[in-house]
């Protein structure tokens, strides 16, 4: 039986951006002498979700940091500018789940980032709405994201499935109240999905394990 609504997040489930992600961090905290490795990235920022820039606490004051910041979102942003790769799958699931069950995003990203990257990918009439960084308080692994969606499905957790790809994203959507779906990519997959519903190699794999046929 199909829930009532499925909640994505978007970085690494429906886009493949957190390669980019990873690379506008790195390049940045280059600049001031910081090796940030993707093993790194993946325990930091994918697994316990804090900001890389939390690395830095011990070498720059805060003034610094928050320029590092921005010219790391100056540069992302124009990353996401050259466009960006739908997830293998993602496509033929959507359409599939289309009509038959609401669905939503919700992810970290700020707005213009996320306006930016889904320009040409043709995927929002999939969707309801997104929730973004910008409206919400606590980042994932906090359920804050998830709880303004469900507020605004006006649906309760337990109606509600998520899809997430991180450590992180997972734990904001359990501590929501909800079943969560993992579908690891590259930089994730070393992540603790104990605490996911099921946990699948690909968004190809959705359409079997919700039984769509």
């Amino acid at each position: 039986m199909l829930p009532a609504a499925i909640l994505w997040d978007n970085d690494g489930v429906l886009v493949d951006t957190e390669g980019l992600y990873f690379e506008a961090n790195r390049e940045v905290l280059e600049t001031v002498g910081f090796p940030l490795t993707p093993a790194l990235f993946a325990r930091v920022s994918l697994a316990e979700g804090r900001s890389v820039f939390e690395l830095l606490a011990d070498r720059l004051g805060p003034d610094d940091i928050e320029a590092l910041r921005a010219k790391r979102n100056y540069l992302y942003g124009r990353m996401l500018e050259n466009g960006v790769r739908v997830c293998d799958g993602v496509r033929e699931c959507l359409a599939a789940l289309h009509g038959r069950v609401r669905m939503v995003i919700v992810t970290g990203s700020r707005r213009d980032h996320f306006e930016t990257m889904h320009r040409a990918t043709g995927l929002r009439p999939y969707f309801e709405f997104a929730v973004t960084h910008d409206d919400y308080t606590r980042s994932k692994p906090h359920p804050d994201a998830y709880r303004a969606a469900l507020a605004r499905l006006e649906l309760g957790p337990a109606q509600c499935l998520a899809v997430e790809d991180s450590t992180r994203g997972v734990a904001a959507a359990v501590a929501a109240g909800m079943r969560c779906i993992a579908v690891p990519h590259h930089l994730s997959r070393e992540g603790d999905f104990s605490a996911a519903w099921r946990l699948l190699d690909s968004v190809c794999a959705l359409q079997t394990c919700l039984d769509l046929g």
